[in-house]
């Protein structure tokens, strides 16, 4: 597997990650934007298919922030969101960026504890932050 920067023909496929890990996915114009406005984008590739992909950016000159991170469902549990991660939190640290945060829903058990595993700490709770009406914990990873 290898970790890569997007391209624009990825979209589709990425779309269709998107699709099958969230409830509220972003539409395929949302993700074609934050790549044209700048966000890093990384994809995981597995010969010839992409089975992930992470985005990012910089919120502030010292914090980054995740924006999505998704995995083929047929590639969990194979270490794929962490290489993604981890090429992301390299970037940051190139960067001089040291405090990386997420959102993710409060329901979703198996984000948080893959978040946990990789040293993020939940601060707060944040109600009604989806469109469905579902809270949300603010994750932290402080890199110092």
């Amino acid at each position: 597997m290898i970790i890569r920067e997007f391209r624009p023909f990825d979209l589709r496929r990425v779309h269709e990650i998107e699709k099958m890990s969230f409830s509220e996915p972003y539409e395929i114009e949302i993700l074609k934007q934050l790549f044209d406005m700048g966000s890093g984008f990384l994809v995981a590739q597995q010969k010839n298919l992409i089975v992930g992909y992470i985005i990012f950016w910089a919120i502030e000159e010292d914090q980054g922030h995740i924006i999505s991170l998704a995995v083929d469902p047929k590639y969990k549990r194979l270490k794929v969101g962490s290489q993604l991660l981890k090429t992301t939190i390299d970037i940051f640290k190139n960067f001089n960026i040291f405090k990386i945060s997420l959102e993710v829903k409060s329901q979703n058990k198996e984000a948080i504890t893959f978040y946990k595993s990789l040293g993020f700490k939940c601060r707060e709770k944040i109600s009604n932050y989806y469109e469905d009406g579902s809270d949300a914990y603010k994750l932290y990873l402080n890199l110092l």
